[in-house]
């Protein structure tokens, strides 16, 4: 009688914990109405990109060139990253140029003055990903040519200091008339630096240097430059900050 009962007790264990291959589920009948509506996917259109159909405005004195590639140095590239055409911007600070992929066109309205990018394929992740980089650059370089970019670098430590010098110890001049930014944070001795073509250093004061260039990425890239040699470090704030860059301090380490 025990195994009997034994053998009952697992039988009913057994189909509590581990149904029965026959059972189907069954939907509720007043769930039926509401999933026979629902849709499985949603039917509207993807989202453009905003900022590579958002229109360009020119000031009154820059000048937007576009020269279409000649067909020899376009099949000298891949078709899927050829020049289609090359936009050359002028302005009082200067002068820049830019390739434009072919899959991209420029709708010109000269009575607003404003310039759009177009794409052939809005499906293409490659178009749609350089939509907006293409039109990032070519923003950048009418700010460029027309008002100019700066980087503030702030030297925060004891005895850091910053000046502009014609002459360097250490380096030879790489084109004619080129200056260079002397640096004292800390070495035995100090940190010379070419200043790139385009680019104007200064020092307003002994812990500040302010660049300025038509080019961003030519001024960003001298600040980043400029600032690996003392990166801000996080127990003191000692280092060399580049805009409104900031630093959280954290506790001393006590041992």
């Amino acid at each position: 009688m025990a195994s009997h009962h034994c053998a009952i007790s697992s039988r009913a264990l057994w189909s509590t914990f581990i149904p029965t291959r026959t059972s189907a589920l069954t939907v509720p009948a007043f769930l039926l109405p509401s999933l026979a509506e629902r849709s499985n996917f949603s039917t509207t259109t993807p989202a453009r990109s905003k900022i590579g159909s958002a229109p360009l405005s020119l000031p009154p004195d820059v000048t937007f060139t576009i020269t279409p590639t000649s067909a020899t140095s376009a099949s000298r590239t891949s078709p899927r990253n050829a020049a289609g055409s090359s936009v050359e911007i002028a302005g009082p600070q200067g002068k820049l140029s830019l390739d434009i992929p072919s899959y991209m066109t420029i709708d010109v309205n000269e009575e607003k003055r404003t310039r759009t990018l177009r794409i052939q394929d809005a499906d293409e992740r490659k178009q749609r990903e350089m939509w907006g980089t293409v039109r990032a650059y070519l923003a950048n370089h009418i700010l460029g040519v027309s008002e100019g970019h700066t980087a503030i670098l702030r030297l925060v430590g004891v005895g850091y200091r910053a000046t502009v010098e014609s002459k360097a110890i250490t380096k030879s001049p790489a084109y004619d008339g080129q200056k260079f930014v002397s640096l004292k944070v800390g070495y035995s001795h100090p940190i010379e630096l070419g200043i790139p073509v385009g680019v104007k250093a200064s020092t307003p004061q002994p812990t500040r240097i302010l660049l300025e260039g038509a080019e961003r990425e030519v001024v960003m890239q001298f600040a980043a430059e400029i600032r690996a040699w003392r990166r801000p470090e996080p127990y003191k704030g000692k280092g060399i900050f580049v805009n409104g860059e900031t630093i959280k301090l954290k506790a001393k380490k006590i041992k």
